[in-house]
């Protein structure tokens, strides 16, 4: 019985944005827009987007720390407040979540996801912790008699903790964001978006420990 050849070629559509690639669960079928399937240079933007708001948030303390020093040379009317022993404290929760942030975002580099989530939570604490401080110590100055228009460095005492502790709000945001979602989405791999979205959020919480660092230094050791 013979073959017949019509020479005809298969019909293929091009442009359909789909293919199948082996997923997580076996089933060989994965979206073309799946996250997992994203290059990693794609995935970088999320730490380049980091990286330059970052230098934005320096380059306005920056300004502010140039304002302090100048104004703290040649005021005689400027008055040194005593530091609150309380942000002792504050300056030890942020050291520690800024570890407890590393071990988290490592957790998940190892696809270890329970212990990424359980890190977070600890950190998100921690962070609390650090702003709860910062209450008291505003409190403790506020019962001395000392407030924002009391002399100039009480000003800029409350002015740069503020505006630090705004920021480090933020990161809190990002940390609730994280770990809601370590919550609900299960994987089985950690994909190039998630790790750069967490390896973003641990760059702005080193940043924000350094920045701490640096005002805690620059209020009541530089004079």
């Amino acid at each position: 019985m013979a073959t017949m050849v019509t020479g005809t070629k298969p019909v293929t559509k091009k442009g359909t944005g789909s293919s199948t690639f082996p997923g997580p669960n076996g089933n060989g079928k994965r979206r073309n827009g799946d996250e997992f399937l994203e290059p990693d240079y794609r995935a970088n933007r999320y730490r380049i987007g980091m990286w330059v708001a970052l230098a934005s948030i320096a380059m306005m303390f920056t300004a502010l720390s140039s304002a302090y020093i100048v104004r703290a040379g040649g005021a005689p009317d400027w008055v040194s407040i005593a530091m609150p022993r309380v942000l002792l404290l504050s300056t030890a929760l942020i050291l520690i979540s800024s570890i407890t942030m590393e071990v988290s975002r490592r957790n998940l580099k190892s696809s270890s996801f329970s212990g990424y989530g359980r890190w977070l939570l600890v950190t998100m604490l921690l962070g609390i912790g650090f702003l709860v401080s910062q209450l008291v110590a505003w409190r403790q100055l506020a019962r001395q008699g000392v407030y924002v228009a009391t002399n100039p460095h009480s000003s800029f005492f409350y002015l740069l903790t503020a505006a630090h502790a705004v920021h480090l709000i933020g990161g809190l945001l990002a940390l609730i964001f994280l770990w809601i979602r370590s919550r609900l989405v299960k994987q089985v791999a950690v994909s190039p978006r998630r790790q750069a979205t967490a390896d973003a959020v641990t760059i702005y919480w080193h940043f924000m420990d350094a920045l701490w660092i640096y005002l805690f230094l620059l209020l009541f050791l530089w004079r």
